[in-house]
């Protein structure tokens, strides 16, 4: 799954891989990959085969799932398409509080006790993936685990997700990105000593911001 997953995202340009002409991240790093994994939206075949795959991990890892959240505001499409496939109950947390009315960070029926799954588009460093989590328990909900489009596999996600006693699945990675870039065409095989040693710093933290 991994390796198709990764197929659509770099067919519909989600995904792009830029050796030779690296993107400037907000950050102000410089990166050889852009995922913008919100371009799935404009392709039907694509989101449906994404939504069948999370509602697969869905049902694998956390089958006792009465609740399917997404994350603002990327994850709430996927959400929405999951919880129709599984057919349950689906809601939504903001990045931060409404400023009027009754201020609600979870929009969507709260039920204190009910089992929930966050679905998101991608994990980088998890920290905005962990606030909505945790919202969510704040909330009185018990929160299963996470699952999430793609992920740039870097410790720190998986250090930060699992101290704060979560767990998270992804439908791709990182490495299954760039073999399937290769096999595809869609970069030289002589880009990937670059690509590794690009994915080793950002791991270890010692790239350093342009900006």
């Amino acid at each position: 799954m991994k390796r198709e997953i990764a197929r659509h995202l770099l067919s519909i340009g989600a995904v792009e891989l830029r050796p030779q002409e690296p993107f400037t991240w907000a950050s102000g790093i410089k990166s050889p990959i852009y995922c913008d994994n919100r371009l799935t939206m404009s392709y039907p075949a694509v989101r449906k085969e994404i939504a069948k795959g999370l509602a697969e991990l869905i049902e694998q890892y956390y089958g006792e799932c009465e609740v399917v959240a997404g994350t603002a505001t990327a994850g709430i499409p996927h959400a929405a398409w999951v919880s129709d496939l599984l057919e349950l109950p689906m809601i939504y947390v903001r990045s931060k509080a409404k400023e009027h009315g009754q201020g609600n960070m979870i929009e969507g029926k709260v039920v204190a006790g009910q089992k929930v799954v966050v679905v998101e588009d991608l994990i980088s460093k998890g920290g905005s993936v962990l606030q909505a989590a945790e919202a969510l328990e704040a909330a009185g909900f018990d929160v299963l685990g996470i699952v999430a489009i793609f992920t740039y596999d870097l410790p720190q996600s998986v250090e930060a997700i699992t101290e704060a006693g979560f767990m998270f699945h992804t439908l791709t990675d990182f490495p299954s990105l760039v073999e399937e870039a290769i096999s595809t065409g869609a970069i030289r095989e002589e880009d990937m000593p670059m690509l590794a040693d690009w994915h080793e710093s950002l791991k270890a933290g010692t790239l350093k911001s342009e900006s």
